[in-house]
């Protein structure tokens, strides 16, 4: 598969008072044409960050301290903010949390989606309406003619958000990254924003990073899983294969403490929390919530290595995980 995304090495810090902090420690990553891509973790894992990091959205004390992002045979995290602009929103949408964040409450839908265009293409008002509701067809929103003179208190949560994913498709990007885009809305609406990303990405043939805690959402719709703890990648490999054959104790953590895991008995919980960015332990983070710690694990860090099943593992200890 062509590489989309190449993401080399990454690493992202905050300046503090009390020194430098890494929120995203040498992550390497790869995203192919049409691909979908989960990242997965507790809060504070560094999902959010890598996301942003990779359309250069960090915000100030944050910087790219290390590392390169590969789109399309660039590195863009060299590129200058004008530079950077036309591939912001044209050829890399993001899709955030909260749609009331994300659209202005006092601009129309239409306002807001023809601002998108113009500011990527130059095309006359007609053509730009043409297009904005081409995109609300595509995401099932009836009457998208009236819907564009339509404020977005005018609407419900998810249809707001089907409005959000509609902006991020006006300029046909090759990726979408989906920061959370379900996590403000109801469950039977959740499952509708996810198959409406899952059928897109196949129609339309975009790469999707989704970022999510949720395991049980990426198992429905992506083809590739990546597990990050305290700014690393732990775990990476097809859906499928780490759903059923985790491999780090992290992740078989994560997925015992999934509700369907339970089977009647109380929820899993992985004990104690994950290391603050200020006083990250030696060696391997989890080592101190680990069941399966040797004493080499407190003063090495694991590289991530390849496993049997065609996927990569930062743990030294291979036999104890594959329970």
């Amino acid at each position: 598969m062509e590489h989309l995304l190449d993401i080399k090495n990454l690493s992202v810090e905050f300046a503090l008072r009390s020194g430098n902090v890494r929120a995203v420690r040498d992550v390497s990553l790869s995203l192919g044409k049409g691909e979908r891509l989960g990242l997965v973790g507790e809060s504070g894992a560094g999902k959010s960050v890598l996301g942003f990091s990779i359309i250069n959205l960090i915000s100030k004390p944050g910087f790219i301290s290390g590392g390169e992002v590969i789109f399309q045979g660039d590195d863009i995290s060299k590129y200058p903010y004008e530079k950077m602009r036309r591939i912001r929103g044209n050829r890399i949408s993001m899709i955030f949390q909260d749609p009331m964040m994300t659209l202005n409450p006092v601009l129309t839908v239409g306002t807001q989606m023809k601002e998108t265009l113009r500011a990527h293409m130059n095309i006359s008002d007609k053509e730009a309406t043409a297009i904005c509701i081409d995109k609300l067809k595509k995401v099932y929103i009836p009457s998208p003619e009236k819907r564009l003179e339509q404020y977005p208190h005018e609407f419900s949560g998810g249809m707001r958000q089907r409005i959000v994913v509609a902006i991020s498709l006006l300029t046909n990007p090759n990726l979408i990254i989906a920061d959370e885009p379900t996590t403000a809305l109801d469950v039977t609406i959740q499952a509708e924003i996810m198959d409406l990303l899952l059928e897109l990405c196949e129609t339309e043939n975009m790469g999707l990073m989704l970022i999510t805690h949720d395991l049980a959402v990426v198992s429905e719709v992506t083809q590739r899983i990546a597990v990050l703890y305290a700014g690393r990648v732990v775990e990476v490999g097809p859906t499928r294969r780490i759903i059923e054959n985790p491999q780090h104790p992290y992740t078989q953590g994560l997925i015992k403490a999934l509700p369907q895991s339970a089977h009647g008995n109380r929820l899993n919980q992985i004990p104690g929390m994950m290391p603050s960015l200020q006083d990250m332990p030696e060696g391997c983070p989890f080592c101190p919530r680990c069941e399966h710690r040797k004493d080499r694990c407190a003063t090495q860090t694991p590289p991530l290595r390849p496993t049997e099943a065609g996927g990569f593992v930062a743990c030294f200890m291979e036999g104890a995980c594959n329970e």
